[in-house]
């Protein structure tokens, strides 16, 4: 059990506070609800933009890093399509510190061009070096809007293409900003060798006089249910051919995400899954094939993919995977191979649990999604799945006519 406590200040930021005194340090750890899925089609990628300015300077504080390491503090974050994430840890005698950095950045960006000029083009050079210049770098924008075509998860959090980071401009990224890191969007824990009282004066004192003026409301489209099998096809660099094939399933909110999780992890978890098993151990139809979900707050992705030994074909490879995925839906699951799985999922939980910043950041996602409760029943709720739950699961999910397939064949074809 992880106990905490909470309260709101007026300007609605929402705090947490997870104490600790058998430690030495502190955890702060702030939540935006903001991810890429709150961009607009003509300007994606601005969430992941942002993570970068905001270590560009403050209002206040012309560079981040440097108070912060100076009190024995470091820092990072990350971006994904529904929230983006920072965090920092520093000795619990220099807490403050971390109060005045993180509260001049939500009051204000410096707004300097120079800095925009220049962390433009460092995504620039992350797009190009994750994404377009690395083997199967590109596979998500070749799947993701074949898979959804209304919901943006359409596009990858980098963004859809270059061009849309090289043309931000400085009004869009103020707008961007007022719009999305204010109080009432953001959720903050804190960890560590703190009391809730110490952790109320702070917030007090330095968020307390930030106000709230974004008028944003999510408003995204629910992606329709699919109806027809969807297929694409691509080719690069790469040392084998390659097949994607994805199945829509619950988001991460929806208690039905942990029986859709199992679900893959029978699948495709580890290489005593169903799939590597069978065609990669067995048949040697594969060099590798695993099975996972995206994780994604609104309903998300169960994928299936491999790379493909030589001379096998596609349409070979798919019909292999779907005869595994057949016998799934029409057999269901054995005891001790869910028993197996929901021991790996539940070691996961308790091994994230273990350390102080993991446990402040699945109080942030939680809690940003109005679900604090889910920190102390994860557990409950995968141990209370039953087999025909994932039978019942996989006739629901695993429909040929509700799949999208990539085909990513190598440039020089066998």
């Amino acid at each position: 059990m992880i106990n905490y406590e909470h309260f709101t200040l007026d300007n609605g930021l929402r705090v947490y506070v997870l104490p600790d005194p058998s430690v030495a340090v502190a955890v702060m750890n702030i939540a935006y609800d903001v991810g890429s899925r709150d961009e607009e089609p003509h300007k994606t990628g601005f969430a992941h933009l942002f993570e970068h300015l905001m270590f560009g300077g403050s209002k206040n504080i012309p560079s981040y890093d440097e108070p912060l390491q100076r009190v024995g503090g470091e820092n990072n974050a990350f971006t994904s399509a529904d929230y983006t994430n920072y965090y920092l840890t520093l000795p619990a005698t220099n807490l403050e510190t971390g109060f005045w950095l993180e509260s001049d950045r939500m009051l204000s960006l410096s707004f300097d061009p120079q800095v925009l000029a220049v962390q433009r083009k460092v995504v620039i050079e992350e797009f190009k070096q994750r994404y377009l210049n690395r083997p199967y770098g590109d596979v998500w924008h070749k799947l993701r809007p074949v898979a959804y075509q209304k919901h943006p998860y359409r596009w990858p959090v980098i963004g859809e293409k270059i061009a849309h980071i090289e043309e931000a401009t400085m009004e869009d990224v103020k707008s961007f900003f007022f719009r999305h890191y204010v109080p009432a969007r953001a959720v903050l824990v804190v960890a560590g060798n703190v009391t809730t009282p110490q952790v109320r004066a702070l917030s007090e004192k330095w968020f307390g006089p930030i106000t709230n003026t974004s008028a944003y409301v999510r408003n995204i489209p629910a992606e329709p249910i699919q109806h027809e099998k969807r297929t694409v096809s691509a080719s690069g660099d790469v040392p084998h051919k390659a097949i994607y094939k994805v199945y829509h399933m619950p988001g991460r909110t929806d208690p039905d995400y942990y029986t859709a999780d199992l679900l893959s992890d029978v699948l495709g978890r580890g290489k005593s899954s169903r799939l590597y098993q069978k065609l990669v151990d067995e048949k040697q139809l594969f060099t590798g094939l695993s099975a996972m979900v995206t994780g994604t707050s609104d309903p998300g992705l169960l994928t299936i993919n491999g790379h493909l030994m030589s001379g096998v074909s596609f349409e070979q490879a798919e019909e292999e995977i779907d005869a595994i995925v057949n016998d799934f839906v029409e057999k269901g699951v054995l005891d001790k191979e869910l028993e197996k799985v929901k021991n790996q999922a539940l070691a996961t939980l308790s091994f994230g649990k273990v350390e102080l910043l993991e446990k402040a950041m699945m109080l942030a996602y939680f809690a940003l999604n109005g679900l604090e409760d889910r920190l102390n029943n994860e557990d409950q709720l995968i141990k209370n799945i039953q087999p025909k739950d994932l039978k019942n699961m996989a006739e629901k999910l695993l429909i040929p006519e509700r799949s999208t397939v990539l085909y990513y064949d190598t440039k020089d074809k066998e």
